[in-house]
């Protein structure tokens, strides 16, 4: 019998607690740092917050019960030995058990980042998010109850495809958790340190871009731990702070954008021509 190190048993048994931890701790921790530096007023913060956090009711659900097939299908191409990292040369090494898998599941998600906003009837589903015009911490739940089940579903298929286990997707999750909450963080880094870091990962900078109200901005930086595939395949833009208007400009209206039912019934009526 083998003997599984501590912390390793500890978050196989507990992975779900542990998400949600990290996620809140963090989540937190950087709203409180962006009320400090901002030294606005809370209240229009935390109705801000409110009205994005009450997405969560509704996409919680679909997340929880999607997980469920997630999960199962990591452990089938495991046992099966099922997927593309299967056949790759070395495939039993930890090189290609976890980084390979790792760099190959951040490829996939900025496909489907791009599918998203290439395809209209998901596109109506993701523009929820861009739809926000204070981005902030919490706009990094702002997401609607049918982008969380295309975002899982897609998951699902990349498992399938690649092969890859639940222990690098735990991983995986870890630290696209940590990535998405500070790139949706309302303060920027230092130029000199973002043009460092972003040679290879998504900045907050960077990100801001992407959330830019027009195009071609918005179908920029659409990488999600890693800029190299942006850099590749030529959707890398960096825009000036002064330069940054949150939002989308199909929706500019405050009446829909900061109203939970006009919000969730976006995706379901007549859009608006995006300008180029």
């Amino acid at each position: 019998m083998i003997a599984v190190p501590l912390s390793t048993s500890f978050f196989a048994e507990h992975d779900t607690a542990a998400q949600v931890l990290l996620y809140a701790g963090l989540l937190t921790t950087l709203w409180v740092i962006e009320l400090i530096i901002s030294a606005g007023p809370i209240g229009v913060k935390w109705a801000h917050t409110r009205l994005n956090a009450t997405l969560i009711l509704l996409t919680l659900p679909v997340q929880l019960v999607m997980t469920i097939f997630v999960v199962a299908t990591a452990t089938w191409v495991t046992v099966h030995h099922w997927g593309l990292l299967q056949v790759l040369p070395g495939s039993s090494s930890a090189w290609s058990k976890y980084v390979i898998a790792f760099v190959l599941l951040d490829f996939c998600d900025y496909v489907y980042h791009v599918t998203m906003h290439k395809l209209g009837w998901l596109w109506k589903f993701h523009l929820v998010h861009h739809s926000d015009q204070e981005v902030d911490v919490s706009t990094t739940v702002r997401e609607h109850p049918g982008e969380t089940a295309a975002r899982v579903g897609f998951l699902i298929l990349w498992v399938l495809l690649l092969g890859v286990g639940w222990e690098v997707l735990l991983l995986r999750q870890t630290c696209e958790t940590i990535f998405n909450l500070t790139s949706h963080s309302k303060y920027r880094l230092p130029l000199r340190l973002d043009r460092i870091l972003g040679w290879i990962f998504i900045t907050p900078n960077l990100h801001h871009v992407h959330h830019h109200h027009r195009r071609p901005y918005t179908d920029r930086n659409y990488g999600d731990i890693f800029s190299i595939w942006d850099r590749l395949f030529g959707t890398y833009a960096e825009l000036q702070t002064n330069e940054t208007v949150f939002g989308i400009d199909t929706h500019p209206g405050k009446h829909i954008t900061e109203n939970l039912r006009q919000i969730v019934m976006i995706p379901f009526r007549r859009q608006p021509r995006r300008k180029n």
